[in-house]
């Protein structure tokens, strides 16, 4: 696979020749999925992110990400102190008690900075490391990043996108923001890209961008896909996002025949079937043509 190899995520270390399951834990009170209900039932209690990042890893989660920020469709931004408030005590203790890579879902370079001393192995920027010092900061840390396509900001992103082409911008983007991420200091095998599905595109930009996003091996680095209880399956199945897992699932199996390298996901144990399950059959017809 194009642009896959062993990725050094901090203390950690992944092979990204195999597909990564990345299970996703919001520390918000206004994600648009399971954010919400943890904070509610558990109070943001950093023992109940801890046992719940526990579970993921036992259902066969490699990568824990951790997000302090909602940035759903109209979300508002939070400080700067309550997202560190939100994030940096689990990290530190996630990293204490739980082995597996620790990424980041953050824009923020102080956040970036310092998730990465308490032991956060990859930051993961929905907005490609764009605000004013996130990139000196992420190179600094010497971690990997993973660079997400957005078109607008979270408050207005879904209000009528337009593209030219969506999957060349998309690709155009993604490219610039690789070479000013390796003109800081940055190596390329440090980074992996994220589509954005759902930031800042229609239904028809979402299918088509999971139809062809084999095209963007062209880029030769590792892709991230996350697709998981979003609102373009609402839009095909019309389901509520409790009412979302099957569809995810499709669209896990339509990533892995088009060769994504990690799945961002918030159903760790089913989505680690379902890439098992096609790991499984396309080796089986790698050594059919040995």
């Amino acid at each position: 696979m194009a642009g896959l190899t062993a990725f050094k995520f901090g203390q950690r270390v992944l092979d990204l020749t195999r597909p990564q399951v990345m299970g996703i834990l919001n520390v918000t009170p206004d994600s648009f999925s399971d954010g919400g209900s943890l904070y509610q039932a558990q109070r943001l209690s950093v023992d109940g992110a801890i046992a719940r990042a526990a579970e993921m890893v036992a259902n066969g989660a490699s990568i824990v990400d951790i997000g302090g920020e909602s940035t759903r469709p109209g979300a508002s931004p939070v400080s700067l102190q309550e997202e560190k408030d939100r994030v940096l005590p689990v990290v530190e203790r996630l990293n204490a008690e739980v082995d597996v890579v620790i990424s980041v879902d953050t824009s923020s370079p102080e956040i970036i900075t310092e998730a990465a001393s308490l032991g956060a192995g990859l930051i993961n920027d929905v907005r490609a490391l764009s605000k004013p010092g996130a990139v000196a900061a992420a190179a600094a840390t010497g971690l990997p990043v993973c660079l997400m396509h957005m078109k607008g900001n979270p408050a207005t992103m879904q209000d009528a996108p337009e593209y030219a082409d969506v999957l060349d911008e998309v690709a155009d983007f993604l490219q610039q923001r690789t070479r000013l991420c390796m003109d800081a200091g940055i190596a390329r095998n440090q980074i992996l890209l994220d589509p954005g599905f759902g930031f800042g595109k229609s239904l028809e930009h979402n299918l088509r961008l999971l139809n062809q996003l084999d095209q963007l091996h062209s880029l030769n680095l590792p892709l991230l896909l996350g697709t998981s209880r979003k609102s373009m399956i609402d839009h095909v199945l019309n389901r509520p996002v409790d009412q979302r897992l099957a569809g995810g699932l499709a669209t896990v199996a339509i990533g892995m025949m088009k060769r994504a390298a990690v799945f961002r996901v918030h159903d760790v144990r089913e989505t680690v079937d379902v890439v098992r399950m096609c790991e499984a059959v396309m080796n089986e017809a790698l050594v059919n043509k040995a």
